[in-house]
């Protein structure tokens, strides 16, 4: 893309390549703006008051799950609670919004992983989502721990898991870039032993090809940063339509500005116009 051309269309959530510093480019319509390339130059994004439903494209007055129509929100399998909430999967009982869309997404091999984002985090993901999934997090490391035959299988153990290890992530430490490095191998290992006894009754619960413990070595994730911020102003369209500052980094699906940050993620569908 030409720098110095606006180019208008719907925003979609970053996407990120792992290399020794993560790559970024941001969608918008059929069009990938680099991101990296422009660290420290001036950004302007634009809202247009415009929204479209990244699913089926309609022209919608709000936004729900981070870009749905309500039509789609209160049909689509990929938003129904299970999906928050993988231990309440009901498609064994009939009742999925889109049987072969689970299929495809649930009933495939998921992933229970520790990473480091604000803190030590437990979390699940489709396995052929890594390492979009810790990237997404804003993980500075993450290891995988656990592999199961579905999305349902890690939504019990990531139950039982949380009670011993945070689910959550502080978004606002985590741009701070105040998380150390710790040795997740340890905490995997002190994890496993204290819930042990729950595991292997999910295994003799569902069978023994339900899940398996992972030896994976963890890895580390650089984002380009030339400036973490000191205070996280959280930037928002539906606020500002103008969104605009120097880019002093990208990590998770934010950008750093020096005016404030912005969670892209949060905002798919919305027409807006970039100049830089």
């Amino acid at each position: 893309m030409n720098q110095h051309t606006p180019t208008q269309g719907n925003l979609s959530k970053m996407r990120s390549i792992l290399g020794d510093i993560v790559e970024y480019q941001l969608p918008v319509s059929d069009q990938h703006i680099a991101l990296n390339a422009l660290l420290g130059e001036q950004i302007n994004l634009t809202f247009t008051g415009n929204i479209h439903c990244v699913n089926c494209g309609r022209k919608t007055s709000k936004s729900f799950n981070q870009g749905y129509c309500y039509p789609c929100f209160s049909t689509l399998a990929q938003c129904d609670m299970c999906i928050m909430k993988p231990e309440t999967c009901h498609y064994d009982q009939g009742t999925c919004r889109e049987p072969e869309w689970a299929l495809g997404h649930c009933m495939q091999p998921h992933i229970v992983y520790l990473a480091n984002t604000s803190g030590l985090k437990v979390g699940i993901t489709r396995k052929s989502q890594l390492p979009t999934r810790w990237i997404d997090q804003g993980a500075i490391q993450a290891l995988p721990i656990i592999e199961a035959a579905s999305r349902f299988h890690v939504g019990l153990i990531e139950n039982e898991l949380k009670n011993q290890v945070s689910d959550r992530t502080s978004w606002q430490k985590m741009l701070k870039g105040d998380t150390t490095a710790m040795d997740l191998h340890a905490r995997r290992d002190d994890l496993l032993t204290d819930t042990q006894s729950t595991l292997d009754g999910i295994g003799e619960r569902f069978g023994e090809q339900s899940w398996e413990p992972l030896s994976k070595q963890s890895i580390d994730i650089l984002y380009p940063i030339i400036e973490h911020p000191k205070k996280c102003k959280s930037l928002n369209f539906d606020k500002t339509p103008n969104v605009s500052g120097r880019l002093m980094g990208i990590k998770g699906q934010y950008l750093l500005f020096d005016t404030g940050v912005i969670n892209i993620r949060k905002f798919g569908g919305y027409e807006v116009t970039v100049e830089c």
